[in-house]
Order: C-alpha cells, then structure tokens, then sequence
C-alpha cells in the first residue's frame, strides 16, 4: 500500500486505502508539493520562459493536488462519515485558499505576461494558443490586474465561500436524512403502486430493524420515495405531511439555509464589484455563451412569454378535472394534490400511466441497451468488469478475467470504454446509482482523471463517474426505474461520454471544461433517445418476459409527452429566474425576507395554489453548495435544450440510429471539450447558428 495512497496517480483508485486518517498528510503533502511546482514558475528568468515552463508547467503544476481533493470530496458525496467530514472541513480552507491564490500571484501574472509578449507565442499551435488564451483570461477574470490589497480581499473571499457553501450542502443532506414518515396501517397506503410499497418496505427493515420494520413502511425525502407518494397515494394527509416537509426543508434550525444563503450572495457580490462588475452575473458569465446577466434574463422571458398561454390553460383545466370528479366547484388546487390529479388526469385523457413503463425498465437492461445505443451511434465500445468491495471480489455474473476493480460502496460498477474501429481503450468509468444516507441527493457526473498524450503521442485513458439516486432493487424485484429516471440515466452518461471522448492534448480545455451554458447539450441530447421507438427497443425490455414496450403503449406514452409541458417549462424558467433575481438583483440591496422577495419576483412564473408553496432557494443546492456551480447559470439547462433539441433535428433528418452522423457529433463536439469556442462547435456540426424552434416544437407549446 501507498504511504500517500490518495496522491497515488499510477492506475485507478484502491479505494479501501482511501481512509480519512490519510486525507491530513496527503493533502499538506500534495498543497507543499504544487507550491513548489508554482515557485519554479515564479523564479523563471524573462529570457528563459517558454511554453511549457510556464503556460503548461502552471495547468501541471496542482494537478496531483486536485486529484487527491477530488477523490476526498468525492468520497463526502458518497460516503459521507463523521470522521471524513471533519477531516474534510478542516483541510477545506487551505485548499481553496491555494486554489484562489494562484489567479491572483503576481508573480506567476509577470511571468504568463513575459511569455505571451514573446515572439515563440506567433508560432505556437492552435491548441496551445487556446490555452495560453484561457489562461491569461482565468487571471484577468480572477483579478489579476488589481492592487494588492484587492487581491488579497478576493482570496478570502474564495477561501469563506468555499466553508459556507460547504456547509449549505452538509446542512440539506442532514436535513434529508433527519425525516422520514412511518405508517403502519396498511390501508393508508391505498393508490401507491406496488414497486413504491415494496421500496417502503425495505426501507422500514432498514431504518426500524427486522422486527419493527416488518409491520410498517418508511417514506423518506429522497426522490425514489417521495415522488410515488405525491403522485399516487389517495391518502390526502400524507401528501400533505410528505410535502409539507419537502417544502420545509432547511427552513428551522438547526437546518436553517437562509443565514447561509445571505453570506453567500453577500461575498459573491463582493467579488463582483471588486471585479468591476455590476453583479455577480456578469461577472460569471462574460466567458459564456450568454456573455451577461441581462441577455441570460431576457431569454429566460421570452421563453416565459411563450410559455405562459400554455401553462395558464393546463392548471384551469386540471382544476376542472378535479371539479368535475369530485362534484365540486371549480378551485385552486393544493400543492399537494397537484401531482395526484395530474395524474388522474393523464391517466384518463391518455389511458396512460407511467408506472406502467416500470417494468420495462430494469436498470441493467437499460444499461445495457444504452451502451449498445452507444456503439452504434458513436462507434463505442463498453465492457464491464469485476469489481472488489472490502475483499470482497463481486463478479455480476461476468465470468471475466483479470483483476477486480477496486469500489467505494458494493453497489458500485466498474466499465472500460474503447473506440470500436480501433480498440483503442478511451477511458474507464464507475457507476453509482441507488440512493444511501451518507450519499448526497441528485444525480451527477464527475471525473477522477483527464488523459494526455503521452511521448508516443497515445493518449491516456480518462476516469470518470456517474451517480443518481434511483429506484433501488428490492428483495422480490430488480430496481425497475421510471422513464423520468431513463431520462437521467441517459442525460448523466451524456456527460461521461463528454469527458471520456475528449481528445484535446491540454487537461484543462477537455471534456467538460467548456462553458456551463453549452456543457448541457451532450447530457441533454442524449435523452431524445428514450423516446425513438428504435432506440428504446434496445433497452426497454420486460423484466420477466425480455419483451419490448408493446406499440399500443408506445403510443400512449408519445401522446402523453408533453402533458403539463406548459408547467415543466415554467418551472424550469422559474428556476432560473430565481437564481439571476438573487444574483443580479437581491445581492445588491437589503430585504427583510429571502422568500417574501422571491415570491414577489417570481409573479408571472408561479401558478396559484390555495396554499403557497415556498421557494426551492433553501435546498437548491445547484447554486450554494459550492463556491460558484450553477450560481447564475441556472437559465443554462434551458439554454442548452435550445441547443439539443435543435442538434437532434440532424439525427432526425440523416437516421437518429445513423453512425456517421453519431461519428460527426463525436469528432465535432464531444471530443474537441474548449478547443474552440462553443458557437463555432456549434455551427460545425450544424453548418448554422441554433433556432429554439425546434424546443418549442418538441415540447408542444408552438
């Protein structure tokens, strides 16, 4: 075993090693070892600089630092522990003071500036022109230009940001886990479909114990159990208690996030206007597609705008379902109900309910049909191998050889993917997908390591990840996934396949280093391919039988697709309108209330319920649980299905199962990461700028 074992870089991860007692030493190890790398940038002589020594030495030169914190916050993600978490704030500051200070060194600023003046910047490749481009602009933005004691006030800004997000993330995943319902009156659980009953079960044995467990069912706030409850459960109390505590979350203490989220809109405010800026907004987002707060603004109201007569018209007519199944009068709905009689009504005006796709959705098949998807389309290859879990060698019925892959958890996967024409291995990466208390909520991809050539000129493989919260298997079932969960499935290895295409020789300008408004299109586009009939017969296959969905509910689910589109739309805008009124508006002055502002704001974007439901800012994690995320970027998900849907129009023109058109959009944007700018990868593929048509066609609202 490694004395260091998280700055081992040979391979991937033995992730039994990986203890919080080794997180101290390695990390301090790893901050002495990249400050020593940035000094022997600092002490150049002018007439020694060149490329490497300076533009590519700095991109190096915290590389080691990086990937042993990635795998320590990686690790708070999926095992988060007391032990790990303390060891994991402690070390916190320091890390993000190192990060921040480097933007603003002015010696390593003289030094990048020496260079970019030199005369070897006129015959420097492509590539390396980007990067020397993104990095004099990384200290531009950062304030590099600014007087020391600026300098000084923005990293620590940076290294308070870091702590306070930190603990807005610690204080939703507690919160989450803190609750949890327990019914033991099985009639209570009258509507709930059977895969939710049995899920509620499980949770019960392992919350309660066997004996306790046995006589009751647990519903929690994670996803998985939440959902079912509020869209299927005629009990009206318990979606009302489920709900009420969904939308309470991180309202009281000890869990309070408002005092948090006033800190940090506060700093990032601060930061902004050190920068010259006018608002955060601006200042994140002047390297981005949208380029400023106001153009992102706007087109989050334009798309409101047409929006708006769809989305007022489908809440009048549930309220007139409602009223007419219940012989009542005509009245808002609660919150609450909302999810119920939208699915009764779905149910009546479609003969369609989504639980009637789960059985064809076990999520292995739907891994497996994905990845054949993936070799046709992209010319992929996926091979999974045996995994190890605490000497415990877990083979998933492969049969394989070779060594087992190291894991964090039991439940994790392990894949190998290859370039099928040339068997080229491109990268490798790990699955997680069932939720766990220690595991934080949502779905996401990350990335261990980013290859490059090497002196043959082969490049190294790429290591990435991709984790959800899905439907978990039970004692009787396969974990049977909703097409929504399909969806995220997809979505997610979109941006794995992002990262572990990327070919661009600098780590920093690869796979999903590119802007946050464009970094969507490769996860989104993705997607479209759970709703062709070609695509979905890879992969959606009965649990049971191994039969495909049969036509006439393929049908049913196309028509259902875009029931309440109005509403998904705006909620999405709502979303993103929320987060640029923080960012551009609220930071910049006093209020007495956080939701009382947000409401105001959001008029327009809200639909009436009899009972307000408050704001997603409290849990909205996407935007504080880190120093910047998707902080005045939220609008980018929108942004990019503009981008998707108008993309997948080629695939629907040329085949969406047609491998050159798959080969194109590989070479054209999944490998080339920031090589070029977004709209000129854009236009590549496309031959033309993007039209939101074809969003608007998609989803019904044209």
């Amino acid at each position: 075993m490694s004395s260091h074992p998280f700055l081992s870089l040979n391979g991937n991860p033995s992730w039994e090693s990986l203890t919080p007692e080794h997180i101290r030493e390695d990390i301090t190890f790893a901050l002495e070892n990249a400050e020593s790398n940035l000094q022997q940038i600092r002490d150049l002589k002018p007439e020694n600089v060149n490329f490497m020594n300076t533009v590519k030495a700095l991109e190096n030169a915290s590389y080691e630092l990086y990937y042993a914190w990635g795998l320590v916050t990686h690790l708070d993600s999926v095992c988060n522990s007391t032990e790990l978490r303390e060891v994991h704030n402690e070390l916190l500051p320091a890390v993000s003071a190192f990060g921040a200070k480097i933007t603003l060194d002015e010696k390593l600023w003289k030094t990048l500036q020496v260079f970019a003046e030199s005369s070897e910047t006129s015959a420097l490749a492509p590539i390396d022109r980007r990067l020397l481009e993104e990095t004099l602009f990384d200290f531009k933005e950062a304030g590099a230009n600014l007087p020391a004691e600026k300098r000084q006030r923005l990293k620590e800004i940076s290294q308070e940001l870091a702590q306070v997000t930190q603990k807005f993330s610690e204080q939703v995943l507690d919160a989450t886990n803190d609750w949890k319902l327990v019914v033991k009156d099985e009639i209570k659980l009258k509507g709930l479909p059977e895969t939710a009953r049995e899920a509620a079960k499980q949770t019960a044995i392992e919350k309660l114990g066997e004996k306790e467990g046995k006589k009751a069912w647990v519903f929690t706030l994670h996803t998985p159990s939440m959902l079912p409850v509020l869209q299927y459960l005629e009990d009206d109390g318990i979606r009302r208690e489920v709900w009420s505590a969904s939308d309470n979350l991180c309202v009281k203490t000890p869990y309070d996030n408002e005092p948090l989220i006033r800190q940090i809109i506060k700093l990032r405010q601060e930061k902004a206007e050190i920068l010259g800026k006018d608002n955060f907004a601006d200042a994140v987002l002047a390297r981005r597609m949208a380029q400023n707060g106001e153009k992102a603004d706007r087109f989050v109201s334009e798309l409101r705008e047409k929006t708006d007569p769809y989305f007022i018209k489908e809440n009048q007519e549930l309220e007139a379902f409602k009223a007419e199944i219940t012989g009542e009068p005509v009245d808002g709905l609660e919150p609450w109900e909302v999810g119920f009689w939208s699915e009764k009504l779905k149910k009546e005006r479609y003969d369609f309910d989504d639980e009637d796709l789960r059985p064809y959705f076990p999520i292995q098949s739907v891994l497996k049909g994905m990845f054949e998807l993936a070799t046709r389309i992209f010319g992929l290859t996926i091979e999974e191998k045996p995994t190890q879990y605490q000497g415990k060698v877990i083979d998933h019925g492969l049969n394989a050889d070779g060594s087992p892959q190291s894991v964090w958890h039991e439940e994790v996967r392990f894949y190998e993917l290859f370039d099928t024409q040339s068997g080229k291995h491109l990268g490798s990466f790990y699955a997680d997908w069932h939720p766990r208390t220690s595991k934080r909520a949502g779905a996401w991809m990350n990335y261990f390591k980013t290859g490059e050539p090497t002196e043959n000129e082969d490049r190294e493989p790429h290591l990435g990840l991709i984790c959800g919260n899905l439907t978990a298997p039970t004692p009787t079932k396969p974990a049977l996934l909703t097409h929504y969960e399909v969806e995220t499935v997809f979505h997610e290895f979109g941006h794995l396949l992002h990262h572990l295409c990327g070919n661009v020789p600098h780590r920093s300008l690869n796979g999903v280093n590119v802007a946050w408004d464009f970094v969507e299109l490769p996860s989104q586009i993705m997607e479209n391919w759970c709703w062709e009939r070609q695509s979905l017969d890879l992969f959606a296959r009965h649990h049971e039988t191994n039969e495909p969905i049969p036509e006439d509910l393929f049908q049913k689910m196309l028509r259902a697709r875009n029931f309440m589109a109005g509403n998904t739309m705006m909620r999405q805008l709502a979303f993103a309108k929320l987060d640029l009124h923080i960012h551009r508006v609220l930071a910049k002055q006093e209020f007495d209330s956080l939701e009382t502002s947000l409401q105001e704001s959001l008029r327009g974007y809200l639909p009436k319920r009899k009972t307000t439901p408050r704001t997603i800012a409290l849990r909205f994690s996407h935007l504080f649980s880190s120093p910047v995320g998707y902080a005045a970027a939220y609008y980018s998900y929108k942004w990019a299905e503009v981008l998707d849907a108008d993309a997948f129009t080629r695939f629907q023109k040329e085949g969406i199962m047609n491998r050159q058109t798959g080969i194109d959009f590989r070479e054209k944007i999944l490998s080339r990461g920031n090589s070029v700018q977004p709209d000129e990868l854009y236009r590549d593929f496309m031959g033309r700028d993007p039209e939101v048509e074809a969003l608007l066609v998609r989803s019904g609202l044209n």
